[in-house]
């Protein structure tokens, strides 16, 4: 890791951090505005995030993973079923315990918003920035890579 000292031309790391942070939430605010708006609490987008992640899991697991207890947890997936989002089945190694997973049909409409999103990001790079300026904000990114892999 680089540590290097503050020259007069560099900005103050405190309006530094302050303006990432609110482009960061303009970009995700844009990002969220291209995809069809959801129904979904932040404790089911987080359940579904991590089933698209991580793979099948029990209620149990999710509950852990999650930091809330398994009787919370039940709740939130009843919700996701209801809505077609998720679906159970045994688990092929312990039939005693359920797998929860994506649907396919959910699958789908993952796939769609992330290409929505994908798609209008694309434009707005192509109509917003120069080559320059896209080659500057690919150097950028891997800038904020490291800072989110901290």
């Amino acid at each position: 890791m680089v540590k290097s000292q503050p020259t007069s031309d560099a900005p103050s790391l405190a309006a530094l951090a302050a303006e990432l942070r609110i482009t960061g939430g303009k970009l995700v605010r844009r990002l969220r505005e291209q995809s069809h708006p959801g129904d979904f609490t932040s404790s089911q987008k987080s359940v579904l995030l991590r089933l698209d992640r991580d793979g099948p899991a029990t209620v149990s697991a999710l509950a852990r993973a999650e930091g809330v207890r398994p009787q919370s947890m039940r709740v939130t997936v009843a919700g996701l079923e209801s809505m077609r989002a998720v679906a159970g089945k045994p688990d092929p190694s312990d039939g005693r315990q359920t797998l929860v997973d994506l649907t396919p049909g959910f699958r789908k409409t993952i796939k769609a918003s992330r290409a929505a999103k994908e798609d209008w990001l694309v434009r707005a790079l192509q109509k917003q920035l120069s080559p320059d300026e896209q080659r500057e904000l690919a150097a950028a990114l891997k800038l904020l890579q490291r800072l989110t892999d901290f």
